[in-house]
């Protein structure tokens, strides 16, 4: 049986983390509402301003299901923001992609965010590199990547 830790230093991290977490996620709707969109749209057009990808890859990067993606997907083409079109590598597969009204839009919202675009601003570059190895550590990914 796995021992639990209730030492005040973990709660006071596990705590921090989801005020982290939650501002994040507030800011990132905020920010969404203003254009209209819900922070899952947001999410996604924000992901498919990148690149254009296959809808099973952006369940996945949301974790989330394939038939919700399609959902947002179809809301966010119907405004102009996202288009459906056949993968050049395989033609069986559909990509999304951004529009340029919806990379325009996608621009416009990460330029509005301030914690939710750069949450660690304020850390030097030697002490971002020790929070991802310990969130990395943290998750079990391996740290040498």
């Amino acid at each position: 049986m796995a021992t639990t830790r209730t030492d005040p230093l973990t709660l006071e991290v596990v705590d921090l983390i989801g005020t982290v977490v939650a501002r994040y996620y507030e800011e990132y709707d905020r920010a969404a509402a203003a254009h209209s969109l819900t922070g899952a749209q947001a999410r996604v057009l924000g992901l498919l301003s990148l690149e254009p990808t296959p809808m099973r890859k952006i369940a996945q990067k949301l974790k989330c299901e394939p038939s919700n993606v399609t959902g947002i997907v179809d809301r966010l083409e119907t405004r102009g923001l996202v288009e459906r079109r056949p993968d050049p590598a395989d033609r069986r597969v559909k990509l999304a992609a951004a529009t340029d009204k919806g990379a325009r839009t996608a621009l416009q919202l990460r330029e509005s965010l301030g914690f939710a675009r750069e949450p660690l601003a304020e850390l030097s570059h030697a002490e971002r590199a020790v929070l991802r190895d310990l969130l990395r550590r943290m998750l079990g990914v391996d740290t040498e990547s």
